[in-house]
């Protein structure tokens, strides 16, 4: 080895040393700090009933400044159909016996169990309950919906491999978009046999959750494509940045996104991992309502990425096919003899 490459080879090592801790801090920053700070800021929640009486739940929940965005309906039913709708996460019922409380456990558990501490949690101090009804409960499959929560890293991994394998393979245009949608077609269809059929954890009909699940990892295996496409090996760092590190951390899939700080939660449902949480929630349990959205975000990293997979694709080719040389060819003729 000569001198001149010996601190280079030196200067590697020290580079992944102080590169792993940087990884690391950064990591546990995007995981643990958003569940250090778990709390609700305006987190949507119905009050029903007279207004009187209403008024005076109302009150109750603003004494928590900034925690529940209160929307006022006029009997139960429709406060129901707020739920179902996925208009607020659960409501407060005045009725003459007193305050009764509407959740959805398959909203977002921890949100569930967030109101009825809210709303039961004084009434049972004073010897009173309240009675509890949950709207859009989760299946017996899945009661605390650890699986759907436990789903989002799994098809952010799927996606990255789809990406990753797609580029290390020196797939381009047609072939390469061909082969994500066919990857992700078959692992939103796998995932929701597991999911649906095998665990029991998602109720809703079969071939939307396929087609949340499969969408959702063409989305990320598109980001991961097309960035690698266009920047090279850094595209596969961002891409990772963008779908499994804060993708996930951001997701808001362990409580709902009004639970994270204030903007990471947005964030959150604006990166694929987020927003295939909340599409799949919504067409499983909720019939699609709220999955519009959600749906529109997916659309939207899978055609960006696709179309970045192309631009990429043609920036590699266009050079290669280039002619050498422009206009007609001169012959070159031999100096005449002296």
């Amino acid at each position: 080895m000569s001198a001149a490459t010996a601190p280079a080879a030196g200067r590697k090592p020290l580079a992944v040393l102080l590169l792993v801790p940087v990884l690391a801090a950064l990591a546990l920053w995007t995981f643990a700090w958003p569940a250090a700070r778990t709390a609700p800021r305006d987190l949507p929640v119905g009050v029903a009933g007279p207004a009187a009486a209403a008024d005076g739940v109302a009150r109750e929940l603003g004494r928590r400044e900034g925690a529940f965005e209160i929307h006022r309906y006029e009997d139960a039913a429709a406060a129901r159909s707020a739920i179902e709708h996925r208009e607020v996460y659960g409501a407060v019922v005045v009725t003459p016996s007193g305050p009764e409380l509407l959740t959805a456990s398959a909203g977002g558990p921890v949100v569930a169990a967030l109101l009825r501490e809210a709303v039961a949690g004084p009434t049972a101090a004073e010897g009173r309950t309240v009675p509890v009804t949950d709207v859009v409960a989760l299946p017996s499959g899945d009661p605390r919906g650890a699986v759907l929560g436990a789903s989002l890293l799994p098809l952010a991994l799927a996606g990255a491999a789809s990406g990753v394998v797609t580029v290390l393979l020196g797939l381009r245009g047609a072939r390469a978009a061909a082969t994500l949608v066919g990857a992700a077609a078959l692992a939103g269809l796998t995932a929701a046999a597991l999911a649906h059929g095998w665990l029991g954890a998602l109720t809703g009909n079969f071939w939307a959750e396929a087609g949340v699940l499969a969408l959702t990892v063409l989305a990320i295996g598109a980001i991961f494509a097309g960035l690698a496409t266009l920047l090279g090996k850094p595209g596969f760092g961002l891409a990772a940045v963008l779908t499994v590190l804060a993708g996930n951390a951001f997701s808001g899939m362990a409580g709902a996104p009004e639970l994270l700080p204030s903007g990471i939660g947005l964030i959150g449902q604006w990166l694929p991992p987020g927003a295939g949480g909340t599409a799949l929630r919504s067409v499983s349990f909720f019939d699609g309502a709220g999955a519009g959205g959600p749906l529109l975000v997916l659309s939207l990293w899978a055609a960006a990425g696709l179309a970045a997979l192309a631009l990429g694709g043609r920036r590699r080719t266009v050079p290669a096919s280039a002619p050498t040389t422009t206009g007609p060819q001169t012959p070159v003729r031999a100096p005449a003899a002296g």
